[in-house]
């Protein structure tokens, strides 16, 4: 609808024209921010055309850089989606409003089991819902890595990363790394032995020695960068999510440029996490917030999403719609016994949150 310029609506009211003219409703607005490339362009599509609601959809590549804007206090959006861990500080902080289920008829389709693991976040999953999941693990280019390190590459161990003697020969051909301290630092914890959770500030000392070793084979920190980059074959390995690995093998597909991207679960375990859907406690629209909450809890939409970005979805009667590439790749679709070696990350105490981010900006700096 194209409405009428002040002025000229002014007059016409001056004119008593108004009073035979129907009232008009503004139009609604849905303003969303989630992960870079995590729906797809015809799931916003089609939401718009059954609400005829106005969506604003807004993307960033990090939580940090999410919890940054939500602890503002006003961040200006109506859904967010921050990960698990991140979700279960930001609760405390009261950042969000409870969810009225009455307005989410499609709950039933969410996998008991899996809203079990994220009522650890989320105590009687009052506050969100889990949008997809997965955990972080290990991309590589085959090609590369087998001329960086021969036949033998331990590409389904954190060796490939954590050994100097193998990061240093894949130097040449480029590693990548999540630049997210809550996410690569238990990693290094787990390697040496150490809780990933550690509340210890001495901990992280010996997890900074480890990366500050193999940092300078380390070509950058990024959180999405990566994927475009092992598509078109300018890095050979990565530390990032699971299906953004699914997303650059497509790409690279799609481009008939000939890299391939595969990916492996490490054998050691890795964290697994729940990208959450929340509503902020000063959301304008709350109203359709759970109207695009529970859209997305069809199987039949959030099915084409996991095709799409390659990550399971916790939906259980969505699984069958998946496709089977998807569904049946034990480093997407974790199997029983991986399930046992995945761990889920909390919050930390306020000295080691500190004793962290000390240790990440040294990383991250080289000194």
């Amino acid at each position: 609808m194209i409405r009428l310029k002040p002025l000229l609506a002014s007059l016409m009211c001056a004119s008593l024209v108004c009073a035979a003219l129907p009232a008009q409703a503004e139009q609604r607005t849905l303003r969303v921010y989630n992960w870079f490339d995590y729906i797809t362009p015809k799931t916003l599509t089609d939401f718009k055309a059954e609400t005829e609601v106005k969506l604003v959809y807004d993307i960033f590549d990090t939580n940090e850089a999410l919890e940054a804007k939500l602890l503002t206090g006003n961040s200006g959006y109506d859904v967010v989606v921050p990960s698990n861990v991140f979700l279960a500080k930001q609760i405390e902080a009261g950042v969000f409003q409870p969810l009225d289920r009455s307005k989410l008829t499609n709950w039933q389709h969410l996998d008991p089991a899996l809203m079990k693991l994220v009522e650890k976040s989320d105590p009687g999953n009052r506050f969100a819902v889990p949008y997809m999941y997965g955990t972080v693990l290990i991309g590589f280019n085959p090609e590369k890595v087998k001329a960086a390190l021969g036949n033998d590459a331990p590409v389904d161990s954190w060796d490939l990363i954590f050994k100097e003697e193998n990061i240093a020969k894949l130097k040449q051909c480029g590693v990548a790394l999540l630049d997210s301290p809550s996410e690569i630092l238990p990693l290094a914890l787990q390697y040496l032995g150490l809780p990933p959770n550690s509340d210890k500030p001495a901990d992280y000392q010996k997890a900074e020695a480890l990366m500050l070793k193999i940092r300078p084979h380390i070509t950058y920190f990024h959180s999405s960068k990566y994927m475009a980059d092992i598509a078109n074959g300018d890095i050979c390995v990565a530390v990032g999510y699971s299906g953004s690995f699914s997303q650059a093998a497509n790409r690279a597909l799609d481009a008939k440029n000939g890299v391939v991207v595969d990916m492996r679960l490490p054998k050691e375990g890795a964290p697994i996490w729940f990208d959450m859907l929340a509503i902020p406690k000063n959301a304008a629209n709350a109203e359709d917030a759970h109207v695009f909450i529970n859209y997305l809890l069809r199987p039949e939409v959030i099915a084409p999403i996991s095709d799409f970005v390659g990550y399971p979805n916790p939906n259980k009667d969505a699984t069958e719609k998946v496709s089977p590439a998807i569904r049946n790749n034990p480093n997407l679709y974790p199997t029983a016994e991986a399930m046992t070696k995945l761990y889920t990350l909390t919050p930390l105490s306020r000295d080691a949150e500190r004793a962290r981010t000390r240790a990440w900006t040294r990383i991250k700096s080289g000194t």
